[in-house]
């Protein structure tokens, strides 16, 4: 244990910090309180639906679903179960793997998720997007990247298929070539 003295933030790092800790108290709530009111959303169960969606057959591991989500394997198996009885979502076992299994969206859940993106990016740009001008998301964006990366578990840099177009959709929500 070192004796060494604290490395005391600065007055500027004190109130940016506290800023940081403001937005994350409040932010995710009013999120899900929109999400919740309008379409009986949790904001997990929005980020489910939209890790499933944006992957090819609509199908995640549940393990790589708990990392994506932040969520702890024990929380996302309740969280499965309660999306399951509502039929957002079906589980499959995985067939190289007999512990494994894959959470995978259902029509219902596609369906719900192109109801509620709407909303939940209305939500997003009037609380944060909006407020910013393009300088300061371009630093924000930057900072929070380099952040995510060194705590999240794996070590490696999430991917994010809207960085390319930050006007997408997920891929569920996105209206079908016939317009549906």
């Amino acid at each position: 244990m070192s004796n060494a003295e604290p490395r005391w933030l600065s007055d500027e790092d004190q109130h940016v910090w506290r800023q940081i800790i403001a937005v994350i108290n409040m932010l995710p709530p009013q999120l899900e309180r929109e999400l919740q009111r309008t379409h009986g959303l949790s904001l997990h169960d929005y980020q489910i639906l939209v890790q499933l969606s944006e992957h090819p057959e609509h199908e995640v591991r549940l393990s790589d679903l708990a990392e994506a989500t932040q969520q702890s394997k024990s929380r996302l198996s309740h969280q499965m179960t309660r999306m399951e009885s509502a039929g957002l979502v079906t589980r499959r076992n995985c067939p190289t793997d007999r512990r494994g299994a894959y959470a995978v969206l259902t029509e219902e859940g596609r369906r719900v998720l192109e109801a509620a993106a709407p909303t939940h990016v209305a939500s997003v740009r009037d609380h944060l997007m909006d407020l910013m001008t393009p300088a300061q998301k371009q630093v924000v964006g930057e900072a929070f990247t380099t952040v995510a990366n060194h705590l999240r578990p794996t070590g490696r840099p999430m991917t994010c298929p809207s960085l390319t177009n930050p006007d997408q959709t997920p891929k569920a929500a996105q209206p079908s070539p016939s317009g549906a």
